[in-house]
């Protein structure tokens, strides 16, 4: 197959294997308000539904990451952990209370934290270096703002008024099953002509000390902490905010939530896009400083209509996530140490802003009102600005640049 069609292909199929796991991932948050008519849940532990499958997601990156580079093997591996998910998501379906759905999601954090890492590193050995940072941007930024931000509150939260919530997470497993097929059937390990974006690298494996010595690792694993807290703490609380507090209908809390799938798909891959063009330092730090705007918008503006349109103009720090996640790590470690380096920044990620961050804001929510866990999302974004400015540079088209002008 040409090494151009097949990059094509595999971007779409990375592209929804990734947006699946967080259409699963988000559902609980959009159905959270109906959950709670059948039974309760305090935000504390709406905030520890979230943080468990953060804390195994972390886990599961980091072993996975590193066992997937010591025995070569990507293929298998993800279609395991797709397949894992979906049968999890649909199994929060048939759960009667807190503790079922904590196992349920506990179980499906283990299978989604394999997909990143196996994910990116396949996309990037298949990828054109002018492509690099679109490609992993769709991937990881764009796919998850349709399928997550965009499709699931409109979809889960229409099924849950029509045949229950239940019934909305059973449906979850479908598109999961047809994707491990499409993925066993078309995935190569190598891509047609070999690895494009990088030659095979040869060499002992690298220590994972190594690779924590690299400053723009160590930034990006703090980095991931404050800006996963700045993510998690929105999408966990925002709903039952704007339904709870602001008084808004089902229909419209949905509707507002879309509006930060819409932001997630646009700047997705544009935030990306233009990092290859300006830099990977300068966009973390400019989209950031707007990010933190969003959050604070939630609670002060009333109107849900305004609210939308700010929501798209701020929520930008999605389309960061790929450059500290995937983009800046794969430009600064050997591609035999890829699936390590992304495991670790995510894992670093989610346990510190998924797993810890949801449930200091669900317990402070509970102590002091639901506004204190979008003032803490803001204040996880403002860190990120801080760390950013400590990055160094890894834009192939910024550094040929700069060699221009110093030769």
């Amino acid at each position: 197959m040409n090494p151009v069609r097949y990059e094509n292909r595999l971007l779409l199929i990375l592209f929804l294997s990734f947006g699946f796991v967080f259409f699963d991932r988000q559902a609980l948050s959009f159905l959270a308000p109906m959950i709670r008519e059948d039974f309760p849940l305090s935000n504390t532990q709406l905030g520890a539904l979230s943080g468990v499958l953060a804390l195994t997601w972390a886990l599961s990156g980091m072993v996975v990451g590193t066992v997937s580079d010591r025995i070569g093997k990507r293929k298998p591996l993800l279609i395991a952990a797709i397949l894992g998910f979906s049968v999890c998501s649909a199994a929060s379906g048939l759960m009667t209370g807190f503790t079922g759905l904590l196992i349920a999601r506990a179980l499906m954090g283990l299978a989604e934290g394999a997909v990143l890492p196996m994910a990116q590193s396949l996309m990037i050995e298949a990828s054109q270096q002018h492509r690099r940072g679109l490609n992993m941007g769709l991937v990881q930024g764009s796919s998850a703002g349709l399928l997550g931000g965009i499709v699931s509150p409109v979809v889960v939260v229409w099924a849950a008024e029509h045949v229950g919530w239940r019934a909305a997470f059973l449906l979850t497993i479908v598109p999961g099953l047809l994707l491990a097929v499409w993925v066993a059937r078309s995935v190569r390990e190598v891509p047609p002509g070999g690895r494009v974006a990088a030659a095979v690298e040869t060499g002992a494996k690298v220590p994972v000390g190594q690779l924590l010595r690299q400053r723009n690792i160590a930034l990006c694993m703090a980095i991931a902490a404050c800006y996963l807290t700045w993510f998690v703490v929105i999408i966990t609380f925002a709903p039952t905010y704007l339904a709870s507090v602001k008084g808004y209908s089902p229909g419209t809390m949905s509707a507002v939530m879309a509006c930060f799938g819409v932001a997630w798909v646009l700047w997705g891959f544009a935030t990306p896009a233009i990092s290859d063009r300006i830099g990977r330092r300068r966009t973390m730090i400019a989209f950031t400083a707007v990010a933190a705007l969003c959050p604070l918008a939630v609670v002060l503006v009333a109107q849900p209509l305004l609210l939308g349109v700010i929501v798209v103009l701020t929520y930008t720090g999605l389309g960061c996530f790929t450059l500290f996640m995937a983009t800046i790590p794969a430009e600064t470690v050997p591609s035999r140490a890829l699936a390590t380096a992304l495991g670790l920044v995510m894992g670093v990620g989610e346990l510190c802003g998924g797993f810890l961050a949801p449930m200091l804001a669900g317990w402070a929510s509970d102590e002091w009102g639901l506004q204190t866990a979008m003032f803490i999302a803001a204040g996880g974004a403002v860190v990120v600005v801080l760390l950013s400015f400590g990055l160094r540079e890894t834009a192939p088209l910024v550094l040929q640049r700069r060699a221009e002008v110093e030769a």
